[in-house]
């Protein structure tokens, strides 16, 4: 079964507040159709960088393919209101390098995909760092930012400084949880800080 957890990018999608929105052109040269999209980096399903809380290396056109693709294993946290270490701490993790989050964020995409959800669900400084420690390569949620409210970017500024790729924004709501092949294919934007990504699951 494969899934495609990448939420659809258009005008009237929900982006952070502050980013800029999503416009679109379209150009008719008779029987060629062009359209010409403007849309900031960390929109709809995407990747973080490390550059995207540095001024140092480490753009998304450096990520590692080997990291972005490969096994992962995908929990459900239906009850969850904000993720702890305690959180994951529940769960094996043992041998996990990627790991994907679906929470109530995934029915809020469902439901409103046009509307910012305020209260989203996200993790706190202790989960990051549980996933440093536990040698995580790739963490991806359902949220427009893997880090919780009120944030102040400890949670981003720990996995990031680890060479840990941050995977924000993905559709989950329809795939149960287990392991899963993750093909993970952010577009090679050169020095980007992030950048919008097609994202399945196989399994």
């Amino acid at each position: 079964m494969r899934y495609d957890v990448t939420l659809p990018i258009s005008p009237e999608m929900a982006v952070w507040p502050g980013d800029p929105p999503v416009a679109v052109e379209y150009l008719d040269f008779g029987t060629v159709k062009v359209s010409r999209w403007c849309l900031g980096s960390h929109a709809g399903t995407h990747v973080d960088a490390p550059r995207h809380f540095s001024a140092g290396p480490g753009t998304v056109d450096a990520l590692d393919p080997d990291i972005l693709i490969g096994p992962c294993r995908l929990l459900h946290l239906p009850d969850t209101e904000r993720v702890t270490a305690e959180t994951l701490a529940a769960h094996d993790l043992a041998g996990v390098t990627r790991l994907l989050l679906r929470t109530r964020n995934s029915d809020h995409w469902r439901r409103a995909p046009r509307v910012f959800p305020e209260n989203f669900v996200g993790l706190d400084p202790t989960a990051a760092r549980l996933l440093r420690d536990l040698g995580v390569r790739l963490i991806g949620i359902d949220s427009l930012s893997i880090e919780a409210k009120p944030a102040a970017g400890e949670v981003h500024t720990t996995l990031l400084a680890a060479d840990i790729i941050i995977l924000e924004g993905l559709a989950l709501a329809n795939v149960p949880p287990g392991d899963y092949t993750l093909i993970c294919a952010p577009l090679k934007l050169q020095g980007a800080d992030g950048a919008p990504a097609r994202v399945f699951l196989e399994g």
